[in-house]
């Protein structure tokens, strides 16, 4: 399907929305028994499960139905180079958070993005286990649950002292050195979905959220058109925007928060960057 063939959003997004619940459905009804659950292979050591495979094939053959002649670039799926050339593609993680879900965790989540020419346009991210809706559409803004949401605003041009009482979440060792030089940050516990991570920024329940170098687009896409359109910022810690449906799909470190605080810590983050460890 190509991007200058018009599509009526309302209705992709409410059949989203239905899908996306569903898929949830059927993992958190999966943890009620064992879990079959492996590691994948070539060097990536990350864990995938019977689960996994099962919300991917749901969730391809419904959204093959729902907007048929996509692209598409999902975790569970081998890549297709034939998606890069399409205008239009679904950006799929059946479960974003594998380690949590495997561990019993609630933050795991089914993250599902629709990308034309390089940036979403539609997004859901559902969270199963806290019955969490987060759906977002270009120019539309963003909501969870329904009820419509924003990031939490500085209201003042923010710095090192300013930034005090900010809640902070990310890597460990990064969140580490931040603390170390901006007395007050509040650390928050690791949250295993990076989209879900980005989507509390997005709420406004976390004012800063970072990501390492080679995150996917599929752990970003959904959460990145969420962020945006709750009034935020998320670019790569030097303040490049994120394109999606390249021939690599990883991308740099990430930092998202309210306009503010995302120039504030970006300085910062430079900052360590060339200071010696």
């Amino acid at each position: 399907m190509q991007a200058s063939e018009q599509i009526d959003r309302g209705a992709v997004v409410k059949g989203l929305a239905a899908l996306v619940r569903e898929a949830g459905a059927l993992a958190l009804r999966s943890t009620r028994s064992p879990i079959k659950s492996w590691f994948k292979g070539a060097g990536d050591g990350s864990p995938v499960s019977e689960i996994d495979l099962a919300v991917d094939r749901l969730l391809k053959e419904r959204l093959g139905a729902l907007l048929p002649g996509c692209g598409w670039l999902s975790e569970e799926t081998e890549d297709d180079p034939a998606r890069l050339g399409c205008d239009r593609l679904w950006v799929v993680d059946p479960i974003d958070g594998t380690r949590g879900f495997l561990a019993g965790k609630p933050d795991w989540t089914v993250s599902v993005a629709l990308v034309e020419h390089g940036r979403p346009v539609i997004g859901a991210l559902f969270a199963p286990a806290s019955d969490e809706m987060f759906l977002a559409t270009a120019g539309g803004g963003a909501t969870r649950n329904g009820t419509p949401i924003a990031v939490a605003r500085a209201g003042v041009a923010q710095d090192r002292a300013t930034l005090a009482g900010s809640r902070v979440a990310g890597p460990p060792r990064l969140l580490e050195r931040l603390a170390a030089t901006t007395p007050g940050l509040v650390l928050e516990p690791k949250v295993h979905s990076l989209a879900l991570r980005f989507a509390r920024v997005a709420q406004g329940a976390i004012h800063v959220a970072f990501a390492s170098r080679e995150s996917h687009d599929w752990d970003l896409a959904a959460a990145d058109l969420l962020v945006h359109e709750a009034a935020g910022t998320l670019t790569t810690v030097t303040g490049e925007s994120i394109r999606y449906n390249r021939p690599v799909p990883t991308h740099e470190a990430l930092i998202a928060a309210d306009p503010a605080r995302h120039r504030a810590v970006s300085e910062i983050v430079a900052t360590l960057a060339r200071t010696p460890r």
